[in-house]
């Protein structure tokens, strides 16, 4: 049997852009050009014809040279004159029908041409032709995102913020013509295509080396499938993030390498479970993937335990009582065509009918979460059990941006949008990749210690999130620890200040990973040695202060052995204190 190993790299065979352009004006302008060559040659040729007089009287004919000379400064409308010889009466009637005709011509080939460059086709192969310049000339590291509504904006601005590059695809114009007027710090090159078609992952620069990476955030699924299908057979081990709420797509995408997949969905039943059982460990989860400077979220009201109503039973409902079921949470369902299944209560009717409605017993239920894909319904459902129920914790869908304002009217106690809560994950994992495992790993400490961390990052970073950022103990990024890294060093000695080694750096350490294995929360007095990885949280100010340290021997010196070295080479030798050495 065959043995199939991982794909090999293709080429996407691409449709040269660059002359695409002057064919489609070429194609475009040929009558208007055919006529205003047919009228130059019958006005040429006529001026030959028609004899003429020298100024002895003498009958001459006009060269053909001399004639298309004329011509061509009259038919331009400059007129410098009658030449050689004065025109007779029978050349002036000639010319003057030649002259209306070329300008009719001109009228006509310039009006085609305006018609050409007003043309969509015709702005499409030049903005095509642009965007494959920029795409071509580009000299660093960019991602890919295929998809520019609402979750691939927010992913946008907030990679620009960190100093990413980025190229857009997106099918819908509107979208792409925000790039013109969004804030960002760098140029960012967008297409209106077809993400579907491999074509034109190609041209957006699927295949070019600095690439680095796909995230496929379209509203459709299927095409989010092709988009990670395409850039594993062209591109293996290309790192691909996928939204999709199906798991069948979801499925079918892990046939194709090992995409990175984002259910929001999926994390909104994850999420409420735990902040059902672990309110702090929630509350750590949240402040971290919501981005440098974002608040602490206040302590919101918990889920309540006891039987929950869920309206609306399609994919979200089917993935939310899943996992109120798997807490063995009764659960309640209204929807109109709902999937009977053993153990669960269903009621089949419209919601949004008070008799219907009544039927769920939210008098005596503790949740609810009306969960279509109507936000009108949606809000209509909240009001109406908050109305029957006061007490009741209540959950809501919200699917259209527009709606945000009516859904922070009605303090939903816990609410999803599902392009908010894709877009968080997804910069949390491109961000800082070990943000991410902290986060998957962070719950299994318990209560305690998501509570602790709290307390600790309010202690050295304030109330708002400060950067969170990787540090790797490696020869080529610490030089400056060299010759103290080998016997290894205690964490709380190199988060000394490099201004007063007795004041420690305003930083957390959230994470030490050291050959796969993970530390959650390090203690002050933890070794770290050559190779060790360091996720930390901090103030503004403090990855500056903590690369000094990691850079600059002399100031390594001075954190670690509290000994003060002269940082010139002369005034090392004059004093005597010269740096440790690494030998």
């Amino acid at each position: 049997m065959k043995n199939h190993g991982p794909y090999r790299r293709t080429s996407i065979a691409r449709p040269t852009e660059s002359s695409s352009t002057v064919f489609l004006v070429l194609r475009r302008m040929r009558a208007p050009l055919i006529v205003l060559i047919l009228i130059f040659a019958i006005s040429v040729f006529g001026l030959t014809l028609i004899p003429g007089q020298d100024a002895d009287g003498n009958p001459v004919r006009m060269g053909f040279f001399d004639a298309f000379y004329f011509m061509s400064y009259t038919a331009t409308t400059i007129g410098y004159g009658e030449i050689p010889h004065p025109f007779t009466g029978a050349q002036r009637l000639w010319v003057t029908l030649t002259i209306y005709l070329t300008v009719i011509g001109w009228a006509y080939a310039i009006g085609s041409l305006l018609a050409t460059l007003r043309d969509r086709a015709f702005r499409q192969a030049l903005a095509l032709r642009r965007f494959t310049g920029t795409i071509r000339r580009m000299r660093e590291p960019f991602l890919l995102i295929v998809g520019y509504g609402q979750t691939g904006q927010m992913l946008g601005h907030a990679l620009d913020a960190l100093g990413r590059r980025i190229v857009v695809v997106d099918n819908v114009a509107e979208h792409v013509d925000t790039l013109d007027i969004d804030p960002y710090v760098a140029d960012v090159p967008g297409l209106v295509a077809d993400a579907a078609n491999p074509h034109t992952l190609g041209v957006a620069g699927l295949e070019h080396p600095f690439c680095e990476g796909v995230v496929a955030l379209t509203d459709n699924d299927e095409v989010n499938l092709v988009v990670a299908m395409t850039a594993a057979l062209i591109r293996p081990g290309l790192p691909v993030i996928a939204r999709t709420v199906s798991p069948a797509i979801e499925h079918r995408m892990h046939a194709f390498g090992s995409p990175t997949v984002v259910n929001p969905f999926d994390r909104y039943g994850d999420h409420l479970r735990l902040a059902l059982h672990a309110p702090s460990s929630y509350t750590l989860l949240s402040w971290l993937v919501r981005g440098e400077g974002a608040e602490m979220p206040a302590p919101g009201r918990p889920p309540a335990t006891g039987r929950w109503v869920v309206c609306g039973f399609g994919r979200f409902g089917h993935k939310l009582t899943e996992d109120l079921r798997a807490d063995d949470l009764e659960v309640t369902v209204i929807d109109l065509n709902p999937e009977a299944e053993p153990g669960l209560t269903v009621i089949e009717g419209d919601a949004s009918e008070p008799s219907v409605l009544a039927q769920a017993g939210l008098a005596t239920a503790a949740g609810f979460v009306a969960g279509t894909d109507n936000d009108a319904t949606n809000l209509s459902l909240v009001a109406a059990a908050r109305k029957e129920n006061p007490a009741l914790f209540i959950g809501a869908r919200q699917n259209r941006p527009p709606s945000a304002p009516l859904f922070a009217a009605m303090e939903i106690d816990w609410l999803l949008v599902p392009s908010e809560m894709a877009a968080r994950e997804i910069y949390a994992r491109l961000s800082t990749p070990l943000l991410w495992r902290f986060l998957r790993e962070m719950p299994e400490l318990g209560e305690e210690w998501a509570g602790d961390t709290l307390e600790r990052m309010q202690a050295y970073c304030g109330m708002k999130l400060g950067p969170v950022w990787k540090v790797n103990l490696t020869a080529a990024e610490a030089p400056g620890l060299r010759p103290w890294l080998g016997a290894g060093i205690a964490l709380g000695d190199l988060l000394r200040s490099p201004g007063d080694r007795e004041r420690r750096l305003d930083a957390v350490p959230l994470m030490l990973l050291r050959e796969g294995e993970t530390t959650l929360r390090p203690d002050d007095d933890v070794t770290v040695t050559t190779g060790d990885q360091l996720l930390l949280v901090g103030r503004g100010h403090t990855p500056r202060a903590l690369l000094d340290t990691l850079t600059n021997r002399v100031v390594a010196e001075y954190v670690l052995t509290g000994r003060h070295v002269p940082a010139g080479w002369v005034a090392q030798r004059v004093t005597g204190r010269i740096p440790a050495s690494s030998d």
